[in-house]
């Protein structure tokens, strides 16, 4: 902070990039907004100094470019992960010019929440593979049959793969209702691990009505799925806590940043991309994030990348870190940089590619490549 000062270590910050002018009266503005959503003047003064956040620090590069960094009593989140989101951007997300670019939490706060139930080492141990990249891809496209799909997954499996996700549109359509679906690809991975002896897992999409879905956790594991995808940009941050941290389910979690796009891409307002793809996802309980990777059918850059790499891996509490899957348009080719980008603990995630051609030969092509690495 200012003159070096260090932080408070029971306190929330949150650093805000301000493009415009009078960053001291945004800066006001945005501290009681968060909080009381109340005249500053007219509250008690006990909630002025402990409930409204403050103004810890404003520097500014120019005229219209500014950094605001307050801070919070993290008992206004009620130590809980809703309110801890709409303390972070709830009101504060209908202002132009206004971007979350920095986040420090509190041991204190971090400890009320379970974050990956397996992390990179926990998965690693379930999956059988000690240090090497994980080979995973999407079940596609929407509009083929259950019995089709789950003959994906078969081939997928024997080819080697570690993890078999539905595509995240994948739902509870006709063609593939949500039930056959999770029912006949379990059991075709099941067996083709019982051929192979491998540890190949399916993870359907939970891409269900909220009021539905933690039922749909429980039945995926009970017809035999191994993990779960989890779109908390439509189903919500808290949907995926609870089923991560329900003992009873206690499946991977991969999630996908469907509907979150709009949350990161502007520059001058949203969250940062490592923030909402790293630090919220591992928050909530994700043990992978899956996230587009530079070069790929979108606008993410490399800085963008690597900033999710880092607050998914770096000291959070004692929160597990978690596998960075960069995916998006990838084919065979772009594994190596790839394996040079992310390292080892990076789940490398290829989907329409692998059916250009044949698919058993690019599934074990795909298996052959990271293994070799």
């Amino acid at each position: 902070m200012a003159n070096g000062e260090a932080l408070k270590v029971d306190r929330i910050y949150v650093t805000y990039k301000f493009t415009g002018e009078d960053p001291k009266s945004i800066a006001d503005v945005i501290r009681a907004e968060q909080t009381i959503e109340f005249p500053y003047e007219l509250a008690p003064s006990w909630i002025q100094e402990e409930v409204v956040g403050k103004v810890e620090e404003i520097s500014s590069s120019d005229k219209t470019s500014h950094l605001i960094t307050i801070s919070y009593n993290p008992d206004v989140t009620g130590g809980e992960l809703n309110q801890f989101l709409n303390v972070l951007w709830g009101n504060v997300s209908l202002f132009p010019n206004v971007k979350i670019v920095g986040l420090k939490l509190p041991d204190s706060f971090l400890a009320k929440f379970s974050g990956p139930r397996f992390g990179i080492s926990g998965l690693r141990k379930l999956l059988g593979a000690e240090t090497r990249p994980l080979v995973s891809t999407a079940l596609k496209p929407m509009g083929s049959y259950a019995q089709t799909l789950a003959e994906m997954a078969r081939t997928l499996a024997l080819a080697g793969f570690d993890l078999i996700k539905d595509d995240h549109s994948l739902a509870n359509q006709p063609w593939a209702t949500w039930k056959e679906r999770v029912t006949l690809i379990s059991r075709a991975v099941k067996e083709a691990n019982a051929v192979t002896g491998g540890k190949s897992v399916y993870a359907p999409s939970l891409n269900l009505p909220f009021d539905q879905i933690v039922d749909a956790a429980h039945t995926a594991k009970d017809l035999g799925a191994g993990a779960l995808l989890i779109l908390p940009g439509i189903t919500g941050f808290d949907s995926l806590r609870k089923i991560a941290s329900d003992d009873s389910i206690a499946l991977p979690i991969q999630g996908h940043p469907a509907m979150l796009g709009s949350l990161i891409t502007s520059k001058a307002e949203g969250i940062s991309h490592g923030i909402v793809l790293g630090t919220l996802m591992r928050l909530a309980g994700a043990d992978i994030t899956i996230f587009p990777n530079i070069g790929g059918r979108f606008a993410f850059s490399s800085d963008h990348c690597l900033d999710i790499t880092e607050l998914s891996r770096e000291k959070l509490g004692k929160l597990n870190p978690m596998f960075v899957a960069p995916a998006g348009g990838m084919n065979l080719g772009r594994i190596p940089e790839m394996i040079k980008m992310y390292g080892n603990d990076s789940a490398l995630l290829i989907g329409g590619a692998l059916s250009r051609g044949n698919l058993a030969d690019n599934a074990a092509r795909m298996c052959e490549l990271v293994r070799a690495y």
